[in-house]
């Protein structure tokens, strides 16, 4: 008779494992967000180029090479990352270039009487961009921006193949001392629903939280 509740926790801690990697992913996702989707509509030729070789870099490639590449390749170059930093870095990497391109066409979504408002207060492009235009983007930005850090929670698997004891890992070192198959999996399929649903609700809460304030932003 095979006790699980060892197993259990094993597949547990890994969940913490994953749970620290989707929030720090997430945070630096949204950090290469905001440079490289404001980079896109910069006045400077060379910013908007870094940016958007940034962006197809990173869109066009393999999330599995990236990670390869940044926890294999780096050391190389002086850089030697931990598993869990590098994971952090791929994911970031990764998932900011899909939000940069929310967090260009958030921008440009608002309306030219928004600008408009704003010249006739002699606002400057900080101020401009920090107290009108920023907060009412933001808004319409935040279900894509749901939707990446639920595919960033998915993408975490990868960091397995890297000996990163995430839930995957842990999953398969049950399996492999059990033999059995579908209780590990089944298990961390229903964790990977709960922490994605989690993620949805509150997306869907900072939203409702932000609408009611947007209207005062509006000039």
């Amino acid at each position: 008779m095979i006790d699980w509740s060892g197993y259990l926790g094993l597949i547990l801690e890994g969940a913490v494992v994953t749970i620290e990697l989707t929030v720090m992913g997430s945070v630096l996702a949204l950090f290469f967000a905001f440079v490289a989707g404001l980079g896109r509509l910069s006045r400077f030729g060379i910013v908007r180029a870094l940016a958007t070789a940034y962006i197809e870099f990173f869109r066009g490639t393999s999330i599995f090479v990236q990670l390869f590449w940044v926890y294999f390749v780096l050391p190389f170059a002086g850089l030697s990352l931990t598993p869990l930093q590098a994971g952090v870095l791929a994911l970031g990497l990764n998932v900011g270039a899909y939000a940069a391109e929310v967090v260009r066409g958030g921008i440009q979504s608002i309306g030219k009487e928004q600008y408009e408002a704003c010249t006739a207060l002699n606002l400057g492009r900080w101020q401009r961009m920090r107290h009108v235009i920023l907060p009412q983007a933001f808004l319409i930005m935040l279900p894509t921006f749901g939707n990446n850090a639920i595919e960033l929670l998915k993408a975490t698997s990868v960091v397995s193949l890297i000996s990163l004891t995430d839930m995957t890992f842990q999953a398969n070192i049950v399996r492999a001392q059990t033999g059995n198959t579908a209780i590990p999996f089944v298990t961390i399929l229903l964790l990977y629903f709960l922490m994605a649903q989690a993620i949805a609700f509150g997306m869907r809460f900072l939203e409702r939280r932000m609408a009611r304030g947007v209207d005062g932003v509006r000039l």
